[in-house]
């Protein structure tokens, strides 16, 4: 009999923490969450709404053998350790694991990093589950499940979108409301003037004392007029700034950073991070590299902090030494976590190349400098600001030097910081110059949301927690209510079509105010400062007539019937809007998915050069034609431009087409 069971979230981790405790102890994984709501009762939500929202909990397709074996393990064990991971979500986790499973005997484990140390310190320092975090847990689902499935019904029904959400709808409707900013916008026309010298430029930026805005290229050649050859100095400004690293990470400026520097999606962050923090094999020991990857926390340890900073004075010198940064929020430290940082500073990223993948190179990398530059000294910039004064318009410039780099000496990878060095000046010294630029431009619309900015907000907002962003993220995509342009969330016609009728509703819930206010009466829940039943009923008060009315008031939009049958189960096709345009498929959807594929003309180009196979046109998903072989997969030969049964003379290699010229597809080859 094994005296200790440990159960982990992640069989990765249990392979890790099992190498730390020995032989006394037996780790395994329940791979996630055992249960959900049941999909029973009212409205089939799980949900027993006249008896104070009773749930009703169902084992989780495909789980039922997990919970075979973890019942054995645990009829074989005289202590259970409950190790899921340390938030409400795993808090709720343990607390199922518990209840599931029957288990009478059990500590709670925490695990904030997965080392040897920490693994150990956890071990023997247990506690109980808290039945607050565990309830505020339960009150997010069910709301969840209340408005998943209430209005994703009615919006299957009534104008065949696939789905709602809580957080995800008003998540669209600021990328909806953004778009409608762009539509609307009517640029504004204004005009720069700037004086060009030998070593530098000056602009102008004052008449006067007056701020100056020129609207019309007239009013700028009124300027132009008015000026002479002559710029005297006005004023000469030298400062000394402290320039401050920024703060550790915390899930949220993780994912917008690794966004911006490395172009990874919020989804692929978080499951390298996930990885980086379960454990990394480094041939002598397993370990996790990074802290755990959903906070909101910019805490640092004392312990991480005096070994940083003695890293920082051996390897740096004392003068890069720095200090702990705080943030002007009043922090929400969730749980008692730490910011997101290496488990130990020494394990440098160079060190554990060889055992990473290129992307979780760079993410541990980003981790590492991070929380390292945040301990360090300010980097120091000489500003100097210039003003002359030409018939009392005056022009600005200015240049920094950097005289100290501090932080940027490990985070300049990814911050830059570029001299600008102006020459010496006198106070009453006197420039001339006849070279002066006049540049018309105009305002821009406010931005598309790329998925950093997005996440941004919602974190500014206060809607969602750390663990929600990559998942809401990944659900309007999937769902066809957001195109890509750019890196940067564009809605479609569903996505528009989704969002209107949902205010048309549900304005006074569908909105950034209320969404905000649930986290925080969620908060209050794990904190035991509200009734978790009680704030279920007062939303469902609200909520449900809502729902009744549309059900019964919003406008049914019928989808186009083509005239033909489903070749499936009968039902009649027709005419929906995707993606990619419109396609045909069954109206019975989502009982059957039969989607129609279209007959494509195909047109033979030419012979295939690498094998009997024929080049055809094809065309990408979102239709850019190409040219590749029919023989796909087995051949890959493909061209953006079109061949021709024509070999280049210099190199052999297929001609193509390109701009009405004949060109090599590999060589510099073009014909004259």
């Amino acid at each position: 009999m094994s005296k200790n069971l440990v159960i982990v979230e992640s069989p990765s981790k249990s392979k890790t923490i099992e190498k730390y405790l020995g032989k006394d102890f037996k780790v395994v994984s329940s791979k996630g969450h055992i249960r959900d709501l049941s999909t029973t009762g009212h409205h089939g939500l799980g949900v027993d709404v006249e008896n104070g929202f009773k749930p009703t909990y169902v084992a989780i397709k495909g789980k039922s053998g997990v919970i075979k074996e973890l019942k054995k393990d645990v009829k074989e064990s005289d202590l259970v350790y409950l190790a899921s991971d340390p938030d409400r979500e795993g808090e709720a986790i343990a607390w199922h694991l518990k209840d599931a499973l029957g288990i009478k005997n059990y500590k709670r484990v925490l695990f904030n990093e997965i080392t040897k140390d920490k693994v150990l310190e956890a071990i023997n320092n247990p506690t109980i589950i808290d039945d607050n975090l565990v309830r505020s847990q339960e009150t997010r689902r069910i709301l969840d499940r209340i408005i998943g499935f209430r209005l994703s019904k009615l919006l299957q029904s009534k104008i065949g979108a696939k789905s709602a959400g809580r957080v995800q709808s008003v998540a669209l409707k600021l990328i909806v409301d953004r778009e409608r900013e762009i539509m609307a916008f009517v640029p504004e026309e204004y005009w720069t003037i700037t004086a060009n010298f030998k070593d530098f430029e000056a602009n102008l930026f004052k008449y006067m004392d007056e701020d100056i805005d020129l609207k019309s290229k007239e009013e700028a050649d009124r300027v132009l007029s008015e000026l002479g050859n002559s710029y005297k100095v006005f004023s000469v400004e030298k400062k000394e700034k402290n320039k401050k690293g920024k703060l550790p990470f915390t899930t949220s400026t993780l994912q917008q950073e690794a966004s911006t520097k490395l172009g990874f999606s919020a989804k692929k962050t978080m499951s390298i991070a996930q990885k980086l923090y379960e454990g990394i094999d480094l041939s002598s020991e397993t370990v996790g590299l990074i802290t755990y990857m959903r906070t909101d926390s910019i805490r640092l340890s004392d312990q991480f902090v005096n070994s940083a900073m003695n890293y920082i004075e051996e390897n740096y010198g004392k003068n890069y030494v720095g200090y702990v940064k705080s943030s002007k929020k009043t922090e929400n430290v969730q749980d008692a976590h730490e910011a997101i940082r290496p488990t130990s500073i020494l394990r440098e990223p160079t060190k554990v190349k060889q055992f990473l993948s290129n992307d979780e190179f760079k993410l541990y990398s980003l981790i590492y400098k991070r929380a390292l530059a945040s301990l360090m000294a300010d980097a120091k910039v000489n500003q100097t600001t210039v003003i002359f004064d030409n018939n009392n318009y005056k022009f600005k410039t200015t240049g920094q030097i950097l005289i100290f780099d501090g932080y940027l000496k490990v985070y300049k990878d990814y911050e830059s910081s570029e001299d600008k060095i102006l020459p010496e000046f006198n106070n009453d010294g006197e420039l001339i110059t006849d070279d002066v630029s006049l540049e018309q431009h105009f305002t821009n619309p406010p931005a598309r949301y790329t998925e950093a900015k997005l996440i941004k907000e919602m974190e500014e907002l206060g809607i969602g927690r750390p663990s929600t962003y990559a998942k809401t993220i990944d659900t309007i995509k999937e769902r066809d209510y957001v195109t890509m342009d750019e890196k940067k969330f564009k809605p479609t016609e569903v996505g528009f079509e989704t969002t209107d009728k949902l205010q048309e509703f549900f304005s006074d819930i569908i909105n950034v105010e209320y969404t905000r206010d649930m986290e925080e009466e969620l908060d209050e829940i794990a904190e035991g400062k509200a009734i978790w039943n009680d704030v279920l009923s007062e939303f469902y008060k609200l909520f449900e007539p809502r729902v009744k009315d549309a059900f019964s008031d919003m406008e049914k939009k019928a989808p186009t019937e083509t005239g033909e049958k489903c070749p499936e189960c009968g039902s009649p096709l027709v005419v929906r809007k995707g993606r990619y345009g419109d396609f045909v498929a069954c109206s019975n959807y989502p009982e059957c998915k039969y989607v129609k594929k279209e007959v494509v003309e195909v047109k033979e180009i030419m012979d295939c050069p690498e094998c009997d196979g024929k080049i055809i046109e094809k065309s990408t998903r979102k239709g850019k034609v190409f040219y590749g072989c029919n023989n796909y997969p087995k051949c890959k030969f493909a061209l953006w431009d079109k061949p021709i049964a024509e070999k280049c003379p210099m190199c052999g290699k297929v001609l193509v087409e390109k701009n009405d010229k004949i060109k090599c597809s590999e060589c510099e080859y073009v014909r004259m």
